[in-house]
């Protein structure tokens, strides 16, 4: 499975997720925020909860969901990972188990392999691909027990890696999703975002995640920019959906329309076809 496909993955069940009233993630409003003297509580909860979740964590859910057949692979490399000596063929074989569950479509455990890979050899396309399947396991899990650790994967993995390449727009990014993730330092996250746009102005991901979190704290007129740009550069079902749901926050019900039924064209699965006509249907009512 080639990058492209992983990221359509991912973003399917992202906007899967959303069609089902999932919540989103991102930016707390300030009325949401706690005070300081529950800061330090929720700080040692987290840590502990990162601590605790490790690969087996989460391939335990993930052998669940890709079933038995396509696990028997996996559980074979992993078997072989845990009787390896030398370092040279547990760098193989993390290599290997990381493509292994980026071919089912499964990023929480590829990023903790991915990261395997980037401790032994300290190279920058490990650490991005770390971060990168960190910020998409993020994205689609339901298990807010587990997002601690992947936004600490996620910004340790792009450090890294704008450490090696400190220009690189595509750690930039990731970098700043993560920060926003976090919810810690949403405003360093955004600056990063803004950053990469200023130098590269139709940047597909800094946009789109620029429009996600303008849509996620209100922001909607700026949020259609964004997803325009990104329409403009890379027209897929993910961004005209947004776009959609943005328009229908504004009250532009023709434009939301138009959005949703392209967001439909893009995206041929009866599922999610029923779905966008109830909303559009909505709209028309």
């Amino acid at each position: 499975m080639n990058k492209k496909q992983i990221v359509v993955a991912v973003a399917v069940v992202a906007v899967m997720g959303y069609l089902y009233s999932l919540p989103l993630k991102g930016i707390v409003k300030p009325s949401q925020t706690h005070d300081t003297a529950q800061a330090a509580p929720q700080a040692a909860a987290k840590a502990a909860s990162t601590s605790n979740v490790t690969v087996e964590t989460v391939s335990a859910p993930a052998k669940t969901a890709i079933g038995a057949s396509l696990t028997v692979k996996i559980e074979g490399l992993e078997n072989q990972l845990n009787k390896a000596s030398g370092d040279v063929e547990k760098l193989s074989l993390n290599k290997q188990l990381a493509a292994a569950w980026d071919d089912v479509d499964q990023p929480a455990p590829a990023a903790f392999y991915y990261t395997a890979v980037a401790k032994s050899n300290n190279s920058f396309d490990a650490w991005l691909m770390a971060g990168n399947r960190f910020n998409d396991a993020f994205k689609i899990t339901q298990d807010t027990a587990l997002t601690p650790a992947f936004i600490t994967g996620a910004v340790e993995a792009f450090t890294n890696a704008t450490k090696l390449k400190p220009e690189n727009l595509d750690a930039k990014t990731g970098l700043g999703v993560a920060y926003v993730n976090g919810g810690a330092s949403p405003m360093q996250g955004i600056a990063l975002l803004r950053e990469v746009v200023a130098k590269d102005p139709d940047n597909v991901n800094a946009n789109l995640n620029l429009g996600l979190f303008s849509m996620k704290s209100g922001q909607f007129d700026k949020a259609i920019q964004r997803f325009k740009t990104v329409i403009a550069k890379k027209p897929d079902f993910e961004s005209y959906f947004y776009l959609a749901e943005t328009y229908k926050q504004l009250g532009q019900k023709p434009e939301a329309i138009a959005a949703y039924e392209k967001c439909k064209q893009m995206m041929p699965n009866p599922v999610f076809g029923q779905r966008i006509d109830q909303y559009i249907k909505e709209l028309k009512n």
